[in-house]
This record gives structure tokens, C-alpha cells and sequence, in this order.
């Protein structure tokens, strides 16, 4: 009889201890999944130690304008590659009408169509000043044109005169007979118009140029 109760707690003994191992097993199993959860949680939140903090732009960002701006000043069309002198003596560079819209007026000092034109030139120039207006003078003297740009009064109010006498402005904007007009849009786009042109043909040429 004591024989059986030892046994019987023996019995109990061993399957006390097994179950506090099973148990111990099992909390060590949940342990281990909630303990992979966080550690994974944390890798996600944690940003890569080769990103560049949220706060700084990207580099390219700051230098982007300036680039864009050189590009953009370096556009010369075909046509304003040339270089020529202007009635005063002094140096001109077709480059730096680049990106505006322009008006070339065609003209030789004897020619009486560029002269009867001559007001409404200077009038246009007066009212477009987003416009530049550029006289090109050939066909005979400096001293000639000289005399063209005084009697008229197209001597000033924005209008810039070049002396072309050997032609090659002429040439440069494929002009062969005065008076002709060369108007000239931004991205370099060209239309010829042969004058002469009177206020309202010249300002209906204009509003074209523009866009209005």
C-alpha cells in the first residue's frame, strides 16, 4: 500500500514537472514572436544611416535656377550671330537682342519709301518699348545715313541704328531691296514684311510680334 501511494506521487511529481516545462516552453515561444515584432517595428521607423536628414533639400535643387538661367542666356538664334557698328561708332552685338522681340527696318538714305516711313518708325518705337527697334543702313555713305537719321528724327526715342554699307547684316537676315521690315519673335522666329508700311499696317505687324 505505501509502495503504491509512492508511486502514485512519483507519478504526480513527474507530470508537475512536466507541465511547468511545457508552460515555460510555450510563454518562451510567445516571448520570442512579440520580441521579432518590435525589432522589426523599430527597423521600419529607423531611417537607412546612408538617407540625408528630411531637412535638407537635394543638391541639385539650389543649383538647378542658376543652370537653367545660363542655358537659357546662352540661346542665340542663327540670325542675331553678328556683329556690326552702329552709326555713333560704336560696337553692336545682334546677341544681345536675344530673347526680346525685335523690329529691323531696312533702309538706304536716297530711298524715298524709307523716308515717307520714317514717322511711323518713330512712332512704334515710341509706343512698343517691350520692342527693340534696329535701322540697318546700307546702300551708300556713312555720312549719308547720317544725314537719313537727322532729318527724320529717328535719331533717338529707342531706336538703335547700325551702319551696314558692305552689307552684311543684308545678308545675315537674307534682305536684298529696301524698304524691308524683319520682324522678329523671341525664340527667333522670323517675318519679312516690304514697305513701305504706314502706322496701321506697321502696328498691325506689331500686335502680330506680340500676340495681341
Amino acid at each position: 500500500m505505501t509502495g503504491m501511494r509512492s508511486m502514485r506521487a512519483a507519478a504526480v511529481l513527474v507530470a508537475g514537472v512536466l507541465l511547468v516545462a511545457a508552460c515555460g516552453g510555450a510563454g518562451q515561444g510567445v516571448a520570442g514572436e512579440a520580441t521579432s515584432g518590435q525589432e522589426g517595428a523599430s527597423g521600419a521607423a529607423s531611417p537607412p544611416a546612408s538617407s540625408p536628414p528630411a531637412s535638407s533639400p537635394p543638391a541639385s535643387a539650389s543649383a538647378s535656377p542658376s543652370s537653367g538661367t545660363a542655358s537659357a542666356a546662352a540661346v542665340v538664334p542663327a540670325a542675331l550671330k553678328f556683329s556690326a557698328k552702329t552709326l555713333d561708332g560704336q560696337g553692336f552685338e545682334g546677341a544681345s537682342l536675344a530673347g526680346r522681340p525685335v523690329v529691323f527696318w531696312f533702309w538706304a538714305p536716297w530711298c524715298p519709301k524709307c523716308r515717307s516711313e520714317a514717322p511711323a518708325v518713330k512712332a512704334a518705337a515710341a509706343r512698343y518699348g517691350e520692342v527693340a527697334f534696329v535701322g540697318v543702313a546700307g546702300l551708300d555713305t556713312e555720312p549719308a545715313m547720317k544725314e537719313f537719321v537727322q532729318t527724320t528724327g529717328t535719331g533717338g526715342g529707342g531706336i538703335v541704328h547700325l551702319s551696314d554699307a558692305k552689307g552684311a547684316v543684308w545678308t545675315k537676315l537674307g534682305v536684298s531691296a529696301q524698304s524691308t521690315f524683319v520682324f522678329m519673335k523671341p525664340d527667333g522666329s522670323t517675318r519679312k514684311a516690304t514697305g513701305p508700311l504706314d502706322q496701321a499696317k506697321l502696328d498691325e505687324h506689331l500686335r502680330a510680334l506680340l500676340g495681341r
